[in-house]
């Protein structure tokens, strides 16, 4: 008969495998983007660090390819000795992800509000010391009450054209082209336009493509595993590494998540 599990099987199992292979915390973390702490508490069999279900798996099966350990087996002794834990730890409530999309929306409208002061200070700027010199235009200005001393008009002012990046030069276009690219796996979900379109674990190197005609709401358990693009340009990311995160992205806000050019 097979000897009983004890609490630290799992945990020592990985840290002699580790040490076997004569690799450090710092060394596997460096390779996989899991902060160290993290690793340290899957060491001491406290999974309480980690993400839950799936997210916690994927964690698993990093450290045991970084350390020679077959990641299948491995995943199956870890479910073995985790068997509810390694499934709901580390699972927001619905509550919590009504929160948290809550202060992400407030967060969006007070960067695009500083923002907006951010421009309209340097065009304000630039009307007065026109207005300062006499060069704006004639339209613009109220009639002189005598007539000018020389018969010689004033010069019409060259418009002023204020650059635009050319990666969010189009305001609110009625379509969204927007594609992942997975760093290390990740777990993503979509529903574009209402419509579910994925949910599933990304392997290194995934992507995906969708075009968004009212809103995508994309959902990952690892914001810092995966980078994206909207229409092109780079966008910010969305978060640090094992942080679930759920953005909102429609054709009135997508330059929110683009960054400062």
């Amino acid at each position: 008969m097979a000897s009983d599990r004890s609490s630290g099987d799992f945990g020592s199992k990985l840290r002699a495998a580790r040490e076997r292979r004569g690799v450090t915390l710092r060394q596997i973390a460096n390779a996989t983007k899991i902060a160290v702490a993290v690793l340290e508490a899957l060491e001491r069999n406290d999974i309480s660090r980690l993400p839950g279900g799936i997210f916690g798996r994927a964690f698993v099966r990093s450290y045991a390819v970084e350390v020679g350990l077959d990641p299948e087996e491995t995943i199956r002794d870890f479910m073995v000795q985790f068997p509810h834990d390694s499934v709901t730890v580390g699972h927001p409530t619905s509550e919590q992800i009504d929160d948290h999309d809550a202060l992400e929306s407030d967060r969006r409208t007070a960067s695009t509000f500083i923002r907006l002061i951010a421009v309209s200070l340097p065009l304000a700027a630039i009307l007065i010391y026109l207005g300062a010199s006499g060069r704006l235009s004639s339209r613009a200005r109220e009639p002189q009450a005598a007539p000018a001393p020389t018969p010689t008009p004033s010069p019409t002012p060259e418009p002023v054209v204020m650059a635009t990046p050319p990666a969010i030069a189009e305001a609110d276009p009625s379509q969204l082209a927007v594609a992942l690219v997975a760093r290390r796996p990740c777990w993503v979900q979509a529903f574009v336009d209402g419509q579910k379109r994925i949910e599933r674990t990304l392997a290194k190197g995934d992507q995906e493509a969708f075009d968004v005609r009212r809103e995508l709401v994309l959902t990952t358990g690892d914001a810092e595993a995966l980078t994206w693009t909207i229409n092109g340009a780079d966008a910010k990311s969305l978060g640090s590494v094992g942080e679930r995160v759920t953005a909102r992205v429609n054709p009135a806000n997508f330059k929110t998540f683009l960054p400062a050019r």
